[in-house]
């Protein structure tokens, strides 16, 4: 069968080829320098089909007369296609490693040219050669992609030097220059809007090509796709650190890290290709101290059988091929995993924990109620402004875009799960919740306590001064997230909170969630998450922004952020990363990664019986090489075909 042995090696090798990673990195692996083209299959094919009809249906009595006609003409098909496989069998011998696939073919097919069974020995290396084309069109399937991933790093940029705008690489573009993006070309950096709108595609980085608008002063990604008009932009990153630079990062190194069963898989075949190579020693000889009529030929054909179907071919290409082909598959859904263990242990999760705000709730934050009691309204909201400008939470932009100030704060201090600290006209301003004030020691009304919404309470010079209230909405698929888990059997969903317990609680209901925490520090959600732990039957996954829940999302066996468009903290941190920020296609992760699951064991089950079953088969005598070599090439191309399958499905649960 094919390259079994180096398929996923090779996989990374193009990959890693990307991020100009050492050859030394890939020292195990086998290139495929050796390979056999299309035309020298046709020609041995052809030459072996002819070399068929003459003996068996034509039956030429020139070409049977002569035992040394048969062996040339056999030798001319076998040649060309038996090459590269003894090219490779030799470099391993070179590096000590005597057993392996290419020793037990070359072994094979030479111990069938010496019984003078020269058709079977051709079919060997012909069907292996056709087995590698398989399955090198199935690895460029999967990895198809991924190359359309890499295919949208932009190679040039217009930027504004001199007066006007030049063409560089966007290597050569500096943070806070103008480049210009042309209607139909890619963005070639993450920066700033300067042009009042643009209509970009950004199915590159979320999967969903849906059009999106960006407005002036709004930020906009590289590899998005320019569809309306021609726009100008600040640039706010080099070419190395933008979005989609990390993303194709992640996505070349996925490869590297590998699923349990796939590292079970390769250690087995380590030992499994001596242990067969052996067995089949002995089945050659061993007989000859117990069977009265011993037949070396007899027996040594029995033996070739054996090697021949033992080759561990179908396992070792399909079930790397298929974690590969479960990654690409999850990509094209708008998933980063950022390897097949995470897609492994993705199929196993049986509790989900979220955040809620920027996960289920939409992180959109507008101001419902202002109350000021001891300055005037406006004056109250410009020092509020002032202060939560210094602040990246979705409440504090919420407040600084409604009503944006011209004052300045100084000494703003973030006080952890609290709120903020700092001063404006030489007045101590607190700014954040009731915890805030208490920790102060400011008083402040009880009717405070009982307010639904997020409050953002303040006290200025030790005096409490008033509140703004304002209100998140729930992501349009927060329910069908939550409905889409229990249809796949994952009941038990928890979500952990800064916020008031009140609006978790009233979120929690609204949604269908098992149990909901609020109130939560960023230590309170570790001491929840560890609790969960205690269970050793769960696997728990955690969703979160990849930001403030960094702690969590390491202590989880998965961990998922809501990526959405520029979240660096995110891609660095998580385990997985939903693109589009939308909840429902955390069930959408699952779903492949129990789908690819399912493919690799069928591979796994379907390789180890039949040919467990043509071994014994062959061992007994009760079947031929062409059985041995249909067999392996056929379960070998069926899984192959299995693992390709991935790439068609339908995820929607």
């Amino acid at each position: 069968m094919s390259n079994c042995k180096t398929c996923c090696g090779e996989d990374e090798q193009h990959l890693h080829n990307h991020s100009h990673e050492s050859k030394e990195h890939h020292h195990d692996d086998h290139d495929h320098d050796h390979s056999t083209s299309k035309w020298i299959l046709i020609f041995s094919l052809v030459v072996f089909f002819l070399g068929l009809i003459l003996q068996y249906i034509i039956k030429a009595d020139w070409f049977l007369a002569n035992d040394w006609i048969r062996l040339i003409w056999f030798l001319v098909a076998y040649t060309p296609v038996a090459y590269p496989v003894w090219v490779q069998a030799f470099e391993l011998f070179a590096k000590k490693d005597f057993f392996n696939e290419f020793s037990l073919m070359g072994i094979a097919t030479i111990g069938a040219f010496f019984i003078q069974e020269y058709p079977e020995g051709v079919a060997v290396m012909l069907f292996y050669t056709i087995g590698e084309m398989f399955q090198e069109a199935a690895v460029n399937k999967a990895r198809g992609n991924i190359k359309a991933l890499l295919d949208v790093r932009p190679n040039t940029a217009n930027v504004f030097r001199d007066g006007v705008f030049k063409e560089v690489h966007p290597e050569e573009v500096k943070i806070g220059e103008t480049i210009q993006v042309r209607v139909g070309e890619k963005v070639p950096l993450d920066g700033t809007m300067k042009s009042d709108k643009g209509s970009f595609n950004t199915s590159a980085l979320t999967g969903e090509s849906k059009p999106s608008v960006y407005r002036k002063d709004e930020q906009v990604l590289a590899g998005m796709l320019n569809l309306e008009n021609v726009i100008e932009m600040t640039t706010t990153k080099k070419f190395e650190d933008s979005s989609i630079a990390k993303i194709l990062q992640m996505v070349q190194e996925a490869s590297s890290r590998k699923a349990k069963t796939e590292l079970f898989i390769r250690k087995f075949a380590k030992i499994y290709t001596p242990i067969v190579f052996f067995l089949a020693v002995a089945l050659v000889f061993i007989p000859a101290l117990f069977v009265d009529d011993y037949n070396f030929k007899d027996w040594l054909y029995r033996g070739l059988i054996f090697l021949v179907v033992s080759c561990p071919c179908a396992l070792v290409i399909s079930v790397p091929l298929g974690y590969f082909g479960g990654i690409g598959a999850a990509s094209r859904n708008g998933i980063l995993f950022k390897g097949s263990n995470f897609l492994e242990q993705m199929s196993k999760v049986t509790t989900v924990v979220m955040d809620k705000t920027g996960t289920l709730t939409q992180g959109v934050f507008k101001v419902q109620e202002i109350e000021s009691v001891i300055i005037d309204q406006n004056e109250f909201l410009a020092i509020v402004s002032a202060i939560e400008s210094q602040s990246t939470h979705p409440i504090a932009k919420a407040i600084v875009s409604e009503y944006p100030t011209s004052l300045k704060a100084d000494n703003v201090e973030e006080i952890a799960g609290k709120g903020l600290k700092g001063h404006v006209y030489g007045k101590e301003v607190l700014i954040g919740n009731g915890k805030l004030l208490q920790h102060f020691g400011v008083t402040y009304p009880s009717t405070i306590d009982q307010i639904v919404e997020s409050i953002v309470v303040v006290a200025i010079d030790n005096n409490y001064a008033g509140y703004i209230t304002v209100a998140d909405e729930l992501k349009p698929d927060a329910k069908q997230a939550i409905s889409d888990l229990r249809k796949l059997g994952v009941n038990h969903t928890v979500m952990l909170s800064g916020d008031k317990v009140s609006i978790t609680q009233k979120v929690a209901k609204e949604i269908g969630l098992s149990n909901a925490y609020g109130g939560l520090l960023p230590e309170g959600k570790v001491e929840k998450m560890n609790e969960l732990k205690k269970d050793p039957n769960q696997v728990i996954a955690f969703v979160g922004d990849g930001i403030n829940d960094a702690p969590v999302l390491a202590l989880s066996d998965v961990g998922i952020a809501m990526g959405g468009l520029g979240s660096d903290a995110a891609i660095e941190t998580a385990d997985v990363v939903i693109q589009t920020d939308q909840p429902h296609k955390i069930a959408t992760a699952i779903k492949i990664g129990r789908e690819t699951r399912k493919i690799v064991i069928q591979n796994i089950v379907l390789a180890l019986v039949v040919k467990g079953i043509v071994m014994i088969l062959g061992a007994g005598g009760l079947s031929n090489m062409w059985e041995a070599v249909f067999a392996d090439v056929g379960v070998a191309l069926l899984a192959i075909l299995n693992a390709v399958r991935i790439q068609r499905m339908n995820f929607k649960v």
